[in-house]
């Protein structure tokens, strides 16, 4: 790590001089005071909506030194944003300039944006109206080769883009960073999780956390409160973005200043058009990775490890479908490029030594779950988010990421007592940062998330093959349906190839 040479040859070189001596760091610096050489410098890759959402975390941290962006758009206005300016609004406050682009009435992003918030931020920490540190680059790929002495990446581009750029990152020994999900191609999870193992960097995947009762739930599970764990449904109001049923016929062009090959990678070519793009992409199979792969990280990945759930035997789905009228005639149309407006996949879990075995349903498009007569009796009222837990003696019921579990047995609703409420922690990187300094890896480590990215990939496979699968996981392989298999994977375009 750079910081770590960095520190080497500064005690070398002062103690061959004679010159070395114990200084307290506050003596230097002030309380808090992190010397340049112990940052931990950082390339954050991905400047769209999501990226400008969470770069306050990083600029106001000590510990970090944003060295480089990342981004094939260069500047525009174009995102799709959660709020009218909301980003605008996020980008005046780290720039502390509350008229910047006051004219400017879409959502800002790209490399140079970027560049001009981590410069301008930095600059005014420092008193320095000239600095100029960070450098803004069009490929990752050359980032990676020019930013030899960086430590780590943060990546947040479309979905498609992830393990390309974490491996590649990994490969090189920079610690990683990202945001969910690790892939949207199962072999791509698997071979992410893999390339950490190998490595042996500190990794972080931004979904983590351990939401505000999802350990007295899980403990509650465990001590037999609801009998044998049978089902978990967990239910969202994804999509938020607009779901396409036709593929674009349009061809306009490419906006200046915007390389779609690059934003492309991995992917088969295509003719540029807007709805595949700043978070329009989560809706097709080839950039995105659907509702779950949005959500269903955040609610279900602290109870699979909880629990020490693998991965499924088995998922089906039921989805929506449209029509099209064509000669008259009303007939279905063939969709084997974008996600439903809804959809309804059910995983099945073989029994272990732990658990019994049991199923997962997940909903989305405003799909909630069939709630069993006993609990229909107590007049229950599904949010159109939320998870609930059935066994075979009673349930738990909660807010989509665990908040105010409620215990439902022997016809009696009883609010579970969580104690000390934990902040939902995708931004929160303490545990990732001790990990790139060499202590014990984060709890959002690659490895960890292993079955959970393998489950949300294995919903999409089922999905598009429009049938159930039974998956072997040792053998990576969909046994009971061969075409299904191609869903696995992906159709690389030449120089691409993982």
């Amino acid at each position: 790590m750079a910081f770590e040479i960095n520190r080497r040859k500064f005690v070398r070189s002062t103690v061959a001089a004679g010159l070395f001596s114990v200084v307290p760091r506050h003596v230097l610096g002030g309380p808090g005071y992190v010397a340049p050489s112990e940052k931990i410098t950082l390339a954050h890759i991905g400047m769209g909506t999501q990226g400008f959402s969470e770069l306050g975390a990083l600029l106001e941290d000590p510990q970090v030194q944003i060295v480089a962006v990342c981004d094939p758009n260069t500047d525009s206005s174009d995102y799709v944003e959660w709020g009218k300016h909301s980003i605008r609004a996020c980008i005046r406050k780290y720039l502390d300039n509350p008229s910047w682009r006051e004219g400017d009435d879409g959502c800002p992003g790209g490399r140079e944006v970027g560049r001009e918030v981590v410069d301008t931020y930095y600059a005014r920490q420092r008193g320095a109206d000239n600095y100029r540190a960070c450098t803004a680059y069009a490929d990752f790929r050359e980032l990676l080769a020019q930013e030899a002495d960086l430590d780590a990446v943060k990546i947040m581009t479309p979905d498609h883009l992830h393990a390309t750029i974490a491996v590649a990152a990994m490969k090189q020994g920079k610690h990683v960073m990202v945001h969910k999900p690790l892939a949207n191609r199962l072999y791509e999870g698997r071979l992410v999780v893999e390339t950490a193992r190998q490595t042996q960097v500190a990794t972080h995947l931004l979904a983590y956390g351990s939401g505000t009762g999802n350990g007295k739930i899980a403990q509650c599970i465990k001590d037999g409160m609801i009998g044998r764990l049978r089902e978990i449904h967990n239910w969202t109001n994804r999509p938020v973005w607009p779901q396409y049923t036709e593929l674009p016929t349009e061809t306009p062009p490419i906006p200046q200043g915007f390389d779609w090959d690059l934003w492309l990678g991995p992917a088969v070519a295509r003719p540029y058009h807007p709805h595949y793009t700043h978070t329009v992409f989560r809706g097709w199979f080839d950039f995105g990775g659907g509702s779950m792969a949005d959500m269903g990280i955040y609610s279900l990945w602290p109870i699979f490890t909880a629990l020490e759930v693998g991965v499924p035997a088995s998922a089906e789905a039921w989805a929506t479908h449209t029509c099209a009228i064509h000669d008259n005639v009303s007939r279905p149309t063939a969709n084997d490029f974008s996600y439903p407006t809804a959809c309804t996949l059910r995983f099945g879990f073989a029994a272990t030594e732990s658990m019994p075995a049991w199923e997962l349903f997940w909903y989305d498009g405003g799909m909630k779950p069939r709630l069993p007569d006993e609990l229909e009796a107590q007049d229950i009222q599904l949010e159109r988010e939320g998870i609930l837990y059935l066994g075979d003696a009673g349930a738990i019921l909660a807010g989509f990421l665990g908040q105010e579990p409620q215990l439902l047995a022997q016809g009696k609703r009883q609010l579970l007592e969580i104690g000390e409420v934990a902040e939902r922690a995708p931004r929160r990187y303490g545990s990732w940062q001790q990990a790139v300094r060499g202590g014990d890896p984060s709890p959002g480590n690659f490895l960890n998330a292993a079955a959970i990215t393998d489950t949300v990939n294995l919903g999409t496979v089922a999905l598009r093959a429009g049938r159930k699968v039974l998956f072997d996981s040792q053998q990576m392989k969909i046994t009971n349906a061969d075409d299904a298999n191609r869903y696995l994977y992906r159709e690389y375009r030449p120089g691409w190839e993982l």
